[in-house]
């Protein structure tokens, strides 16, 4: 399985070579860009395509990017930042939040990339057919933009009542978006009910994950065994899948050092997870 990384490990820095080097050497084979304005300005061109260079350099695939999620951030915060929700009832603000997002999307003319993770709606969201609706006509929109980038739309499962994988794989029949994919969360799964059920579900139409660990209560982003999830089962799972699907580690980095370290201790963490179960 490929060895994968999402750059919010990083999301309080700028992202530039010297970082994308460092998770080379850990260990990434394929990496996934997290679209913060602070972290990662899609908006300037030049950081694009200095970007670029080095994936165009070096050896390791783009795998995906991830969304933006908030608008105009100058810094990554926790506290409140203005979110962009692709399910917002009122229409202009519905447009201003697809518009932001193929903002995003248009970095693959320069920086070709495979996939773009996308939510629907925000933690805890409840469900409202109004919002179904309107996430069905922003993903159509969303899709229809990103396809001929030759990147293909990925809807994660994320802890609110439009996002889970029941409704992700209702939404994509009842809206014909066949072309559309999922990314599987183990962490947000092992939250909403547990990794066998969620992954059972979604495997079918899933793509690319998201790997971290909690202790089921808490969206903590934890190194894979620091948390409660059966990694050896996950592990499993992910290998039982039809497409090959990467180990992709989406780790909150807050307050830690050595995190290439780290990064590359929790790859060698999964893969004997593999072997345990295989045994």
């Amino acid at each position: 399985m490929v060895r994968a990384v999402s750059t919010y490990v990083f999301i309080r820095q700028r992202l530039h070579p010297g970082l994308l080097d460092g998770l080379a050497r850990a260990g990434a084979e394929a990496i996934e860009i997290f679209c913060a304005r602070a972290h990662f300005n899609y908006y300037d061109r030049a950081h694009v395509r200095e970007l670029a260079g080095w994936f165009k350099s070096n050896n390791v695939k783009l795998n995906s990017m991830h969304a933006p999620m908030f608008y105009d951030e100058e810094e990554w915060t926790r506290g409140p930042m203005e979110p962009i929700n692709i399910v917002e009832t009122d229409r202009k603000r519905q447009i201003q939040a697809t518009d932001e997002i193929k903002r995003a999307l248009e970095c693959a003319e320069h920086l070709p990339f495979r996939f773009l993770v996308q939510h629907l709606g925000n933690s805890n969201e409840t469900f409202d057919m109004r919002k179904f609706d309107a996430a069905m006509t922003s993903v159509e929109h969303l899709r229809a933009f990103a396809k001929p980038l030759g990147v293909k739309v990925l809807l994660e499962n994320i802890p609110n009542e439009l996002s889970t994988p029941e409704k992700l794989v209702e939404f994509v029949g009842t809206a014909h978006l066949d072309d559309v994919g999922f990314c599987f969360d183990a962490g947000h799964a092992h939250m909403m009910s547990n990794v066998l059920q969620a992954f059972d579900v979604m495997k079918h139409n899933t793509y690319s994950t998201h790997l971290h660990d909690n202790a089921g209560v808490m969206d903590s982003h934890l190194w894979p065994g620091n948390g409660k999830i059966d990694w050896s089962e996950c592990t499993s799972l992910l290998r039982s899948a039809q497409r090959g699907l990467p180990l992709l580690l989406e780790i909150d980095g807050e307050n830690q050092t050595e995190i290439n370290e780290k990064i590359s201790k929790a790859y060698d963490f999964l893969e004997k997870q593999t072997a345990v179960k295989n045994t």
